[in-house]
């Protein structure tokens, strides 16, 4: 049995939304008990994270490192149609993924205690994306 469903997330800007629920609800409607959950973002200035649920300064210590690794308004960058934060939401993106798989496990993501799925947003300003969640038994 296959089981698939787009979610749309409205984004305020830059930083990450816990969309954990929203995917468990997807897999406990598909019915699967056993098999797997398949996530993609359908963007490229956006992504996915399996990242600490529990204390939310462990993803702002990754936007801190990610803003210093990869800097709005760098020269380096030619891809500026859309802004100083166009091409480094591209980078982000690429290092971060648009895609993954997770375990369904009685009628559930495995998730581990401390993990959540978070939609990470790039851009600046506010978007809405759409993230395709297909469950295969």
């Amino acid at each position: 049995m296959t089981y698939q469903k787009t979610i749309r997330q409205r984004t305020g800007g830059r930083g990450t939304y816990d969309i954990t629920d929203e995917i468990q609800k997807s897999v406990r409607d598909s019915g699967v008990q056993t098999g797997l959950c398949h996530l993609f973002l359908q963007h490229t200035s956006a992504s996915l994270i399996i990242c600490e649920n529990a204390d939310p300064s462990v993803r702002g210590d990754l936007e801190r490192f990610l803003a210093r690794l990869i800097p709005d308004g760098d020269p380096l960058y030619h891809h500026t149609s859309e802004g100083a934060d166009d091409m480094p939401a591209h980078v982000r993106s690429i290092l971060t993924t648009v895609e993954t798989t997770l375990p369904v496990s009685q009628g559930r993501c495995a998730l581990g205690t401390w993990q959540g799925v978070y939609l990470y947003e790039h851009r600046s300003r506010p978007h809405e994306r759409r993230l395709i969640v297909t469950v295969r038994d």
